[in-house]
């Protein structure tokens, strides 16, 4: 069974972050992919509330901060609210996914985890003013 791979970098291809998780099936959508990094890196979060987060995507009522988010106070996330706002990420851009070093575009897409299992996500940073 594969093991996949979750590496964030900048848009300048730095490493940023990652860490794996084993026991997957051979195939999985883009979906699936971005589901579960959010509910393991929020199980993650949860396992030790603080009151910073280090995720794919902002909590609610948290402010962004180099490379992570600040909550107000230290709490448990909902992983499946976490995983619905990195949906609409993707759908809006705020991160695109690389899978084999080529750009996924739609969620319903099948990654093949058996060939090449790094993915590689890509925050997009709104630039001030612009």
């Amino acid at each position: 069974m594969p093991a996949v791979n979750f590496r964030d970098e900048t848009a300048a291809g730095a490493p940023v972050a990652g860490f794996q998780v084993a026991g997957l099936p051979d195939r999985m959508t883009v979906r699936e992919l971005i589901r579960l990094r959010v509910r393991e890196e929020v199980a993650r979060h949860n396992a030790r509330p603080s009151d910073r987060f280090h995720g794919l995507v902002r909590p609610d009522d948290a402010e962004a901060e180099l490379n992570g988010y600040r909550l107000r106070e230290p709490r448990r996330l909902d992983w499946e609210r976490q995983a619905d706002i990195a949906e609409r990420a993707f759908l809006g851009n705020g991160f695109f996914v690389l899978a084999a070093d080529r750009q996924v575009e739609d969620l319903d897409e099948e990654i093949d985890l058996t060939g090449d299992p790094d993915l590689v996500f890509v925050k997009l940073v709104p630039l001030v003013g612009g």
